[in-house]
């Protein structure tokens, strides 16, 4: 399987579509919320909308990239990547949102997306990545840990236990 991350651009717009019509039918909550903060059929909001550019309003700049599967040519994923944490991040965000499409889960490709997220956070100088998940995300916290992920910490937020992990790069 031959994956990478891309940008999105009107080239990908079929896979966008095929990935998040399969997953809003079954999922309410779609992570990285930076793929879901507005509606994709309105694609040049939609394309707008999925980085900040600037710190604004507590949000820092990020960068979102999908996952392309280069010999199915379709979109299995996406990955938001904050250049910095501020408060709120550094408690319980991370630097790193991702998120796999159902029908393409427990295969080992959050793992690889992770590893080829790690790498664009090494372009940005990010020298130890943040990563948190849900305690009871198992498959999450596995692919955290296959990246180097060392757990710092556990915190209560809203009445879930998150997990902190720490990635050196």
């Amino acid at each position: 399987m031959n994956l990478k991350l891309v940008k999105l651009s009107d080239k990908y717009k079929k896979q966008l579509y095929a990935m998040m019509d399969e997953w809003t039918k079954l999922e309410k909550k779609i992570i990285p919320w930076a793929i879901n903060k507005v509606d994709y059929h309105n694609w040049d909001n939609y394309l707008n909308s999925l980085e900040i550019k600037e710190f604004t309003n507590n949000y820092v700049p990020d960068s979102t990239y999908f996952c392309l599967d280069e010999d199915r040519n379709i979109f299995i994923g996406a990955v938001n990547i904050r250049h910095y944490l501020n408060e709120k991040l550094l408690k319980n965000g991370g630097h790193i949102g991702d998120g796999i499409r159902p029908s393409e889960r427990n295969k080992g490709l959050g793992t690889k997306m992770i590893k080829l997220a790690l790498e664009k956070c090494k372009e940005l100088k990010i020298k130890k990545v943040l990563m948190v998940c849900n305690k009871n995300n198992v498959a999450s916290a596995k692919t955290i840990i296959k990246n180097g992920g060392i757990l710092e910490n556990e915190i209560i937020e809203n009445d879930i236990i998150e997990q902190r992990y720490w990635i050196e790069i």
